[in-house]
């Protein structure tokens, strides 16, 4: 250390003074104001970035809103599709069971008048039927009562006496 601070010169430290004086000029002229320049610029260019990005932001918070909104109007739509689908089901199935229920009670009418009138005709042919075979019976009981001519003369005359009477 001795070797560095024993000897002092005044003319060195001149000219080492004038030299960072001419170094200090220098480079404040030339190479500093390009540096700050740069500097600045950078600095510009950041916060316009950083402006930028939260002008982006705020964008992307808005288009998620309006997407979200987007998904409520059509999930609300969605519904009311449902809805309108489900009641017209409905409908066309009620629809459906009030036409089967018509068509049901005219056929039940259609066959109680069919058996209605078939019963009418079986009991008229049996009604028939019925006077044939009484006649039949009748018409076998006369022949064997009226079978000798004692009864046949009794018989005339019992019926020529009720016709007197009416």
């Amino acid at each position: 250390m001795e070797k560095l601070l024993g000897e002092f010169s005044v003319g060195l430290f001149f000219w080492q003074s004038v030299i960072f004086l001419a170094l200090l000029f220098l480079l404040r002229k030339y190479a500093w104001k390009p540096i700050l320049n740069a500097v600045n610029e950078r600095e510009e260019k950041i916060a316009e970035s950083l402006e930028l990005a939260e002008k982006t932001k705020a964008e992307m918070k808005a288009l998620q809103a309006q997407n979200e909104n987007l998904l409520k109007e059509a999930r609300a739509e969605r519904d009311s599709i449902v809805k309108d689908a489900k009641e017209t089901a409905n409908k066309m199935i009620e629809d459906a069971k009030s036409a089967a229920k018509t068509e049901a009670e005219k056929v039940l009418t259609s066959a109680r008048q069919s058996i209605n009138a078939e019963k009418a005709a079986a009991l008229a042919e049996l009604k028939t039927q019925v006077a044939a075979f009484s006649l039949e019976i009748a018409e076998k009981i006369v022949r064997t009562e009226l079978s000798s001519e004692d009864k046949q003369k009794a018989l005339a005359d019992k019926m020529a006496g009720d016709i007197n009477l009416n």
